[in-house]
């Protein structure tokens, strides 16, 4: 039997035919194996790093604009207490998250070391009294404003 140009005995072509086989299979399992730890970074975490960021965002402009709502609402310099209730998604890409009033004008939505921060549309502690305040994501979340004079 001829394969190529080597002449070989009816012994050692079943030998050389495992030996191809146990090659490639070795080559495809290093390939493999190298291959797999990328995919999960690749496939599974750019995506929901995306998606939280993108949820973020949206977050926090819904909660901005439902404090410029409520401000819109205060009628000037009578007394008032306004409540309102609202409610946010309890998870983003299954992980818990922080959404924060810091003091001024800012809404930061946070969870570990991602970080979104929204404006409150022109409104700060110059002009509306203070703002401030920190919440979970879970249940139904409240804003008071109470102008005592």
């Amino acid at each position: 039997m001829y394969i190529g140009i080597i002449d070989m005995d009816r012994k050692e072509s079943g030998v050389s035919s495992l030996l191809e086989y146990l090659f490639i299979s070795g080559i495809m399992i290093l390939f493999i194996v190298i291959t797999v730890p990328l995919v999960t970074s690749i496939f599974i975490e750019q995506p929901t790093n995306q998606l939280t960021t993108t949820a973020f965002v949206d977050i926090g402009n819904g909660v901005s604009t439902r404090i410029v709502d409520l401000y819109a609402l205060i009628p000037g310099p009578n007394d008032a207490d306004i409540t309102t209730k609202f409610d946010i998604p309890d998870d983003v890409a299954g992980r818990d998250y922080m959404v924060e009033i810091e003091q001024g004008s800012t809404v930061v939505v946070s969870r570990g070391d991602y970080e979104t921060k929204a404006s409150l549309g022109g409104i700060s502690i110059s002009t509306m009294g203070s703002t401030g305040g920190r919440t979970s994501a879970s249940g139904l979340n409240m804003i008071r404003y109470k102008n005592p004079l």
